[in-house]
């Protein structure tokens, strides 16, 4: 067996497992951006990778404003960032400043699913009637100490199951230790969304690679449409 085929293969059964919930999540979206709403995304730590991915991304949706702070992104301090997520309020605080609306839908990047941060988020978007899809592994978060009321899989109205292992680990098979396995898995879900929205609403807004020749004048096109909404642009 190559060294990888274990963790494409782990990709390959996440993606066919969440098939349905593939589905709804892409509808959401795609009922949002038709009546003006926004995605939003969410994640602290390194989950602030996959909003990465969703945010002015080359071929990603254009109508993404990411949810986040300072305080949770590990480059700003790595320590403080684990502090941040599990610190009470933090996730209300930025939620509410957000302004979202019950035309939004939110995804929420967290493989343990049971700090504060993601889960007060959560929270909030399900009082003001927006829709709450997140990506998180069910059975890492029950292994998980509970550090909230709830956990991020049991509020959501949409679930994509990761299927990560505690810890996050995936090499050796007998004694894992290395080769955290969320990102990839989170990224190949995204592009699976991706996919499917463009099946059901071809005409959404998306980016174009800025290093493609003819491409500035397009981006710039969008940012003026959605930077009153987006100020991160």
């Amino acid at each position: 067996m190559a060294m990888i085929d274990d963790l494409t293969a782990l990709v390959t059964r996440v993606v066919r497992e969440n098939d349905e919930a593939l589905r709804e999540a892409a509808q959401a979206i795609a009922t949002s951006a038709r009546g003006g709403g926004l995605l939003y995304a969410a994640g602290a730590g390194h989950s602030l990778a996959a909003v990465m991915e969703t945010f002015f991304r080359a071929g990603g949706l254009a109508f993404v404003r990411p949810l986040w702070d300072q305080r949770i992104l590990p480059l700003a301090g790595a320590l403080d960032s684990t502090a941040a997520e599990r610190q009470v309020g933090l996730g209300t605080e930025i939620a509410q400043r957000a302004g979202i609306t019950d035309g939004d839908t939110v995804l929420i990047f967290s493989n343990s699913g049971v700090n504060p941060y993601p889960v007060e988020i959560a929270r909030h978007v399900r009082e003001v009637g927006a829709r709450v899809v997140s990506m998180t592994s069910v059975s890492a978060s029950a292994a998980a100490p509970r550090r909230s009321e709830d956990r991020l899989f049991e509020i959501s109205d949409i679930v994509l199951d990761t299927a990560v292992p505690a810890g996050d680990v995936t090499w050796p098979p007998e004694a894992p230790v290395t080769a955290p396995a969320s990102t990839i898995i989170t990224a190949s879900l995204w592009a699976a969304i991706l996919r499917r929205i463009d099946s059901i609403a071809p005409d959404v807004p998306r980016w174009k690679s800025a290093n493609v020749g003819g491409t500035d004048e397009f981006n710039a096109a969008l940012v003026e449409r959605f930077a009153p909404r987006i100020p991160e642009l």
